[in-house]
């Protein structure tokens, strides 16, 4: 629940599309910590023990895609007079939800409490794959109602936050946070 790259997207996603745009990208977001925590129960973390390189690979990957994303976010701000709605409406639908899964894939924090902090309540009782996934859904279910409810409470400030020089600020704001969580990503910060 710290802030970062997820809070970021949620706050961009509404304030530039609205609930449909943030509850696809909450989708996305959920979708990545099950694919984390499926690809840590199935030997990830051994994998990234045995070849330093893959993680290296995930780590700038993940450091692009928020780059990418706080980089649309600043030329954004290039437009002259924002409209009070929005200058560049952030992606709904299977955009958005490609936006909250890439942004959750490239999020080392997921992947880092995923591989090394998951396992440690994984009863040895038991089934310890699917011991291993049913805590990866609970950590997404609780995520998920964490952004519903951060959201929510954006949108509720959306009509002073959409007022142009507000917007203006808070675009450039998390245009900047998302591309220095990118550069600090990808270099390994």
């Amino acid at each position: 629940m710290l802030p970062g790259a997820g809070q970021a997207l949620m706050v961009r996603q509404t304030l530039t599309g609205g609930r449909r745009a943030a509850w696809a990208g909450i989708a996305g977001t959920a979708t990545g910590l099950v694919i984390w925590t499926t690809a840590a129960a199935a030997g990830l973390s051994a994998l990234i023990l045995a070849n330093p390189a893959a993680y290296t690979i995930i780590r700038a990957a993940g450091g692009a895609v928020l780059a990418v994303l706080g980089l649309s976010t600043l030329l954004s701000l290039r437009k002259k007079t924002p409209a009070a709605a929005d200058p560049a409406p952030a992606p709904a639908g299977w955009g958005g939800y490609l936006a909250g899964l890439a942004t959750n894939l490239g999020n080392p924090k997921a992947g880092v409490f995923a591989i090394s902090l998951l396992p440690q309540f994984v009863t040895a009782d038991g089934p310890v794959f699917l011991s291993s996934l049913a805590l990866g859904a609970l950590w997404a279910l609780v995520t998920a109602c964490w952004y519903v409810l951060f959201t929510w409470a954006v949108n509720r400030g959306r009509s002073f936050a959409t007022r142009p020089a507000v917007h203006r600020r808070l675009q450039a704001v998390t245009g900047g946070v998302l591309v220095l969580l990118g550069v600090a990503v990808a270099a390994g910060a």
